[in-house]
């Protein structure tokens, strides 16, 4: 256990936006509450998760960023996402179940940044 003076509180990923507004409206569709802006960065939650999304934007960068959200019921995440991605006109996956004991599915944000939205299942008996 690490002391307090060492003890971890939270950890947040800076995920980039090409445009900012365009981005904020998507994350508030899909679920995030939009907690506050401060010049070019916007603080957004859901429960206890939470990532900063900046006004930054270098098309590689945003194609090789990956998120990943841990949800309870990913198929009810996945209704309100599929109605998300048509109205920004992003790609959706469908949900799979996966050989590493999760089942997801995968969306793209108006950036092109990937998530991967899952929850875990139990675990397949090896054959």
């Amino acid at each position: 256990m690490s002391p307090p003076s060492l003890a971890v509180v939270e950890v947040k990923a800076f995920v980039p936006a090409k445009d900012f507004a365009r981005s904020m409206e998507f994350y508030e569709a899909l679920g995030f509450t939009r907690a506050s802006v401060f010049e070019d960065i916007a603080y957004f939650h859901c429960g206890e998760s939470s990532f900063l999304l900046q006004d930054f934007f270098v098309r590689e960068h945003a194609r090789n960023f990956q998120m990943h959200l841990l949800v309870e019921d990913v198929d009810a995440w996945h209704e309100i996402a599929k109605a998300v991605a048509e109205r920004f006109n992003v790609k959706i996956g469908e949900p799979q179940d996966q050989p590493w004991a999760m089942r997801d599915f995968t969306l793209f944000d108006p950036s092109g940044v990937l998530w991967r939205i899952a929850q875990n299942i139990p675990r397949q008996a090896e054959k």
